[in-house]
């Protein structure tokens, strides 16, 4: 069916309706935020910024709100938009902003105007501007993308003017914050800063990356953006000269085309100065331009493969870069001149600071850089964890926790469940086994194995293969099961570390290795549970692995290892029952049982006289012991046990598992100003029994508390950042006080995976079941929509 468009005839302002989204999507009424913005295809910073800001909101979030955009542009200067454009303002049209801000006024599902602010784009029509900003009746949002500190009496006086006018500020710096509170007056709950966003990166071999350029044994420096003469690209130029004198093999790469406003008005008199300059100075085989406005998936790639990266700008009062972001999150050791940005992020040894328009500081330190491989490495890292909160997906959390506030309680916030990916638990697979740890990304073989972490990942695969019937899959399965099997002993137990090198048991194994032992079972007990879609040889070697693990259960008397023993042999009696196996049930059951009644109080339903880790496999134990052998005593310890511990660890529509800096104890209140210490591992076993608990008591709160923490991942936690990496698949190894622990480990990727295959098998059969019922409620309002000659009915919506 072709799309419907609807024009107004108002030369002024251009009105774009589209209907792409179709029949079912359409019957959804968003509340709607109106950005008033530049746009690609028009070349600038504030048109990419808003382009991936955009693109992360929509990415993030379902069925919370719809974004239109609002195209800024000049009568002389037009651009050809896509179908996503809902108007365009010609900012040196008096009579546009009228009919921008009227239809905006109109439009009863907008709920709030947002501006993406720069002073140059509204000059010689400031009043104009004001008056715009004064006829709309909707909530007002400006994004200031550069605060000028110490102003003018004139320019003051128009900042406090929108002061006056619109309901909150954005601003990326906390100088900028200070700055509009300090100079222009402004109250500092009225400011909110998000910093500019940054992309996530799967961070590649820098050496590998410069072959596929070309640039193989060459040391890279390189600056990237739009070519003006404000990027001071002479004073890096100029310090070539000393630098090739210790590096002959430097190559500057610099990166992008001219802006298009400089084109326009002096053609690419600039880039024709600078290779002058290279001429000479005798520099032609040390310089090279990529002339080219890169795409995002090249820039990266440039980026990652730069040794040092360059921001030269002579801009005193340049607020913030969108390069100088992306180049540090690319792993970039940074040299920057101390533009606000610069001197807020580069602390620490996150970055270094030359001052501007010194080509001989500027070479001394990219010298030093370039001999120091350490330190390059070590630059880069800190930049790394720096910038983690200002990746796009964290500043679109930022933006609907503003909005949110903004438009009140006609709001609310659902997270998008990302797309199955299996990216990193591959990397951090070797033809041995699962590797335990990961710095950032990248698998540090040095870490070793365990048996913990195959387990895991043995359950998790058996899901995904369960979800897909992938052969693949199976390939993954064979390997961590044969992990575990190199595990077991002649005695009937397990040693859990093994070393990467030599695939020897380490020292390590000297230490409590109960609670491993019953993962072991329970990932046996799953395998076998799904024996009828596996290799029979796989499924009976699966059995007799297991039986003999079971020979010396009962001197296990760790309380969580006695309930992954429960699960596990509950799973495999599925598939393959045994009177003896539910006789071991019921005597490890009877053992929790026993600890229940024990430590149980009016207020405490719990087996222990404390809450600590991987609490909710004890309830989910005894769950499986009551579906496993029917015994009532079993199902209502476990439901009280449960409940208990979701009072404990669910507030307000969020998940808060007990951490790991103190255990809750007997006769104390969870703390929920007290952050930090929340580990993967904890939320995914709460989701995993969550599923089973809705299975055995089809409670519908069970499925609303499983979206709830699946979301704890996704960023709706005490720092409102994600937890789990879209980029490499990979999920963070903990949440702190006021920082995420950036490495992508074995244990929490793997739990983020189980939680995520847990959530795929729930909710998203509960979201088919909604989606039916919609349909068959739409067949009952036909009068509400008008046929096409395509046959298709379509809703009737104009102006909007």
């Amino acid at each position: 069916m072709k799309n419907i468009h609807l024009f107004s005839t108002n030369k002024n302002l251009k009105v774009i309706t589209d209907n792409r989204l179709g029949f079912q999507k359409s019957q959804i009424k968003l509340r709607e935020i109106l950005f008033v913005t530049t746009f690609p295809p028009r070349e600038c910073g504030i048109a990419t910024y808003s382009q991936d800001l955009i693109l992360a909101l929509n990415n993030k979030f379902k069925k919370s709100f719809a974004i239109k955009i609002a195209a800024l542009e000049n009568q002389n200067e037009k651009h050809t938009y896509n179908e996503d454009i809902y108007a365009v303002l010609e900012t040196d049209n008096p009579n546009s902003y009228t009919e921008l801000a009227k239809k905006c006024n109109e439009n009863k599902a907008i709920d709030i105007v947002l501006i993406q602010h720069e002073f140059g784009l509204f000059r010689g029509n400031e009043e104009d501007f004001i008056s715009f900003l004064k006829a709309i009746n909707k909530p007002i949002i400006v994004a200031f993308h550069t605060v000028l500190p110490r102003p003018d009496e004139k320019f003051k006086k128009h900042v406090q003017e929108i002061n006056t006018i619109v309901d909150a500020f954005i601003v990326m710096t906390h100088n900028s914050a200070k700055i509009l509170e300090t100079d222009y007056g402004v109250l500092q709950e009225k400011t909110t800063v998000i910093p500019h966003g940054t992309h996530l990166v799967k961070h590649s071999n820098k050496e590998v990356l410069k072959e596929k350029y070309n640039l193989s044994g060459r040391k890279i420096i390189s600056t990237f953006g739009l070519l003006s003469s404000g990027k001071s690209i002479e004073t890096t130029i100029d310090a070539l000269q000393s630098i090739v004198k210790k590096e002959p093999d430097v190559l500057f790469l610099i990166l992008g085309k001219t802006h298009p406003t400089v084109v326009k008005h002096e053609g690419e008199k600039y880039r024709d100065f600078l290779k002058d300059r290279i001429k000479q100075l005798e520099l032609q085989n040390n310089v090279k331009f990529v002339d080219e406005y890169l795409p995002l998936n090249s820039l990266l790639e440039y980026l990652q493969l730069t040794d040092v990266y360059l921001f030269t700008s002579k801009d005193r009062n340049q607020a913030v870069s969108g390069t100088f972001s992306y180049a540090i999150a690319s792993g970039c050791p940074i040299i920057s001149t101390p533009i606000p940005h610069a001197v807020e992020v580069l602390k620490n040894g996150t970055g270094i600071i030359v001052d501007f328009e010194n080509p001989q500081q500027l070479a001394d330190n990219v010298i030093n850089l370039l001999g120091d491989e350490q330190l390059r490495r070590n630059i880069a890292l800190n930049g790394i964890h720096k910038l983690a909160p200002t990746v796009w997906e964290n500043s679109a959390i930022a933006h609907a926790t503003l909005f949110k506030k903004s438009a009140g309680k006609k709001m609310s916030l659902h997270y998008k469940t990302p797309k199955i990916n299996l990216y990193h638990l591959k990397q951090l697979t070797t033809e041995f086994g699962m590797i335990q740890f990961s710095i950032i990304n990248e698998p540090d073989l040095k870490s070793g194995y365990t048996l913990d972490d195959n387990a895991r990942a043995l359950v998790a695969m058996c899901q995904h293969f369960e979800l897909t019937k992938s052969n693949e899959d199976l390939e993954y399965i064979k390997r961590y099961f044969t992990f575990i099997k190199f595990c077991f002993q002649p005695d009937g137990s397990f040693l859990n570390y093994v070393d990467e090198k030599n695939k020897k048991f380490t020292e390590q194994n000297s230490e409590n290795l109960a609670d491993a032992n019953g993962r072991a079972i329970w990932a046996l007990g799953y395998l076998i549970s799904i024996g009828n879609i596996l290799p029979s040889e796989l499924k009976e070697d699966a059995i007799s692995l297991m039986q003999n693990a079971l020979s010396k259960v009962t001197e296990i008397h760790s309380t969580r290892a006695m309930a992954f023993i429960i699960k596990g042999i509950y799973y495999s009696n599925l598939k393959n029952k045994s009177i003896q196996n539910i006789a071991l049930i019921e005597h490890l059951a009877n053992r929790l049982v026993q600890m229940y009644k024990h430590e149980n109080k009016e207020n405490w339903q719990w087996f222990e006289s404390y809450l600590t880790y991987a609490n909710s496999i004890l309830p989910e134990a005894m769950l499986c012991a009551y579906l496993a052998t029917g015994k009532n005593t079993y199902k209502e310890i476990a439901k009280k046990t449960f409940d208990f511990l979701l009072s404990k660890i669910y507030n307000e529509d969020r998940i808060r598992v007990i951490s790991n800096k103190g255990w809750l104890k007997i006769g104390e209140e969870m703390d929920y100003e007290k952050v930090g210490g929340e580990q993967p591992i904890d939320v995914a076993y709460t989701i995993l029994a969550l599923g089973k608990f809705y299975d055995a008591f089809e409670e519908e709160d069970y499925l609303k508390k499983m979206e709830i923490g699946f979301s704890w991942f996704l960023g709706n936690n005490h720092l409102n950042q994600i937890i789990y990496n879209p980029c490499t698949g990979g999920c963070y190894d903990g949440l702190e006080e006021d920082y995420i622990n950036l490495n992508q480990g074995a244990e929490s990727t793997v739990s983020y995976l189980m939680a995520r295959f847990t959530v795929e098998k729930y909710l998203s059969k509960r979201s088919k079941t909604n989606v039916e019922k919609r349909m068959l409620s739409s067949k009952k309002k036909e009068n509400d929509f008008y046929p096409l000659q395509t046959g298709v009915k379509m809703p009737l919506r104009i102006g909007i």
